[in-house]
């Protein structure tokens, strides 16, 4: 899978199609997402029985802390993608063709054993609004549970038995390690580059976008065109996707978030807003990022003034900009199929990621 692609500043000014304003633009939002859901709910029903099924373990802690996620909700947009990209390539429906729900599935346990791991490195407290998972069970248990669901989703590659399929989804997975690797390395540190930014977001959030697509079009034995173009389609929606969500940690209430808002910055982590912000800001603005990102010396209010930072120096929308050139080309690169509804629902839910911290 390719890496991200850099754009250029000039690009800066393009906007999502259907770009909207506070609380209207988050229910677009929501709306194009339920609509992808509701024409795939056949194939997300039994998805969701999958995922079930293979969170079953007699030892008792393992089903009980993965009924705590699955109470915890999340939209299921990685599966969804893997579900909607085979029924776009025209993977026939029926009781005997049953590969791209289970594939869906396993794209689901990468993802969430990732977070699990994620909670505990950044000593997470709240995901999707509740009590993560090592809050309530503790370090240990979430880092062993996400080693198991990365186990199932291996048997999952193994039981479909594609060695094309197990090529994309372990490339997939090695990327997101990479990518967080990478982002503990650019922690504090705020020369790092906006091209190193890219890099680690492609690796922790795209990577899979574009296997959970890809994947889609295998099974259902599509050409490699038709592969590539839904690849493309993933990791353009995961880019513009992270890039919204670095920049709702700077711009969202709690409640929108599902976890604490500030807790990028509190971490010392370098995003695009951080980024944009340190440079357009005056040398006092830049000391004061300094102290608070890279020598980690951070007062309760400090938050308040990086926020005012953010505003001033219109650091959100520069990163929502960003995130609607990858969103357009998301939607572009969808060109290649025939005009269908589950092309402009894919399509609608890639322009309207961008409205969700409008």
């Amino acid at each position: 899978m390719g890496v991200a692609v850099t754009l250029p500043e000039s690009e800066k000014t393009a906007t999502a199609k259907h770009s909207g304003s506070g609380a209207s633009a988050q229910e677009g939002a929501e709306a194009a997402l339920q609509e992808l859901s509701s024409y795939l709910a056949d194939d997300m029903a039994a998805c969701n029985r999958a995922i079930i099924e293979r969170m079953d373990s007699p030892v008792a802690l393992i089903p009980q802390l993965a009924a705590h996620l699955v109470a915890a909700g999340g939209k299921r947009l990685r599966p969804l993608l893997t579900l909607a990209s085979a029924r776009l390539c025209d993977y026939p429906v029926g009781p005997d063709h049953q590969r791209h729900v289970a594939l869906a599935a396993c794209v689901e346990f990468i993802h969430t054993a990732t977070l699990l791991h994620d909670d505990v490195v950044d000593e997470s407290q709240l995901r999707r609004g509740l009590a993560s998972a090592n809050a309530v069970f503790g370090n240990k248990a979430s880092v062993l549970v996400g080693d198991f669901l990365f186990a199932r989703s291996f048997q999952l590659m193994t039981d479909d038995g594609s060695l094309k399929v197990m090529a994309i989804l372990s490339s997939a997975s090695a990327t997101i390690a990479e990518g967080e690797v990478l982002q503990m390395s650019t922690q504090n540190d705020l020369s790092t580059s906006v091209d190193q930014y890219l890099t680690v977001i492609h690796g922790k959030t795209a990577a899979l976008f574009a296997a959970a697509c890809r994947v889609g079009a295998v099974v259902a034995k599509r050409p490699e065109a038709e592969e590539e173009a839904l690849e493309a389609f993933g990791t353009n929606l995961g880019m513009a996707f992270q890039l919204v969500d670095d920049a709702l940690d700077y711009a969202a209430d709690q409640a929108v978030l599902g976890k604490t808002v500030g807790d990028d910055f509190r971490e010392g982590k370098i995003t695009l807003p951080v980024l944009a912000a340190y440079a357009a800001g005056s040398e006092e603005d830049r000391r004061f990022w300094r102290r608070v990102i890279e020598e980690s010396e951070q007062a309760p209010e400090d938050l308040d003034h990086a926020l005012a930072l953010i505003a001033r120096t219109d650091a959100i929308g520069v990163t929502l900009d960003r995130a609607a050139v990858y969103a357009r080309a998301a939607c572009e690169a969808l060109n290649i199929f025939p005009d269908s509804r589950l092309r402009r629902l894919l399509q609608d839910t890639a322009s309207y990621t961008v409205s969700r911290a409008r």
